[in-house]
């Protein structure tokens, strides 16, 4: 039974069949080992995750349970940067990355590091 509504408890199976009729249909996602949800700069991340989705005529809705584990991703460095960069400070393409890694992408930052203004 559920609490709360109206006073009364609702039959579980009365709740199923009351949403089946209104073409809403539920299962659970079985086996789900990991889910991930990825914004610009993290990750959060379930490792301990239960999905449910909710199918209303088609249109899919998720429930996730779980704890979520939060990740800070770091900057991608574009080629094209590390390039710049090795050239402009006369270094390794290695040691470019490196310094664009340390300074979260700021080229001007990362070619005064390696030639020594700062």
């Amino acid at each position: 039974m559920f609490p709360g509504m109206g006073g009364k408890g609702i039959n579980p199976r009365q709740l199923e069949r009351q949403m089946k009729a209104m073409g809403i249909d539920m299962y659970e996602i079985e086996n789900v080992r990991q889910v991930i949800i990825r914004t610009a700069d993290k990750e959060i991340v379930f490792n301990d995750a239960h999905v449910t989705v909710i199918d209303a005529r088609g249109q899919k809705m998720y429930q996730l349970i779980g704890t979520p584990e939060e990740r800070a991703l770091e900057k991608e460095i574009p080629d094209s940067d590390v390039e710049l960069v090795a050239q402009q400070a006369n270094v390794p393409k290695d040691l470019a990355r490196q310094a664009l890694k340390e300074t979260k992408g700021d080229l001007a930052e990362a070619i005064l590091k390696l030639s020594g203004g700062k």
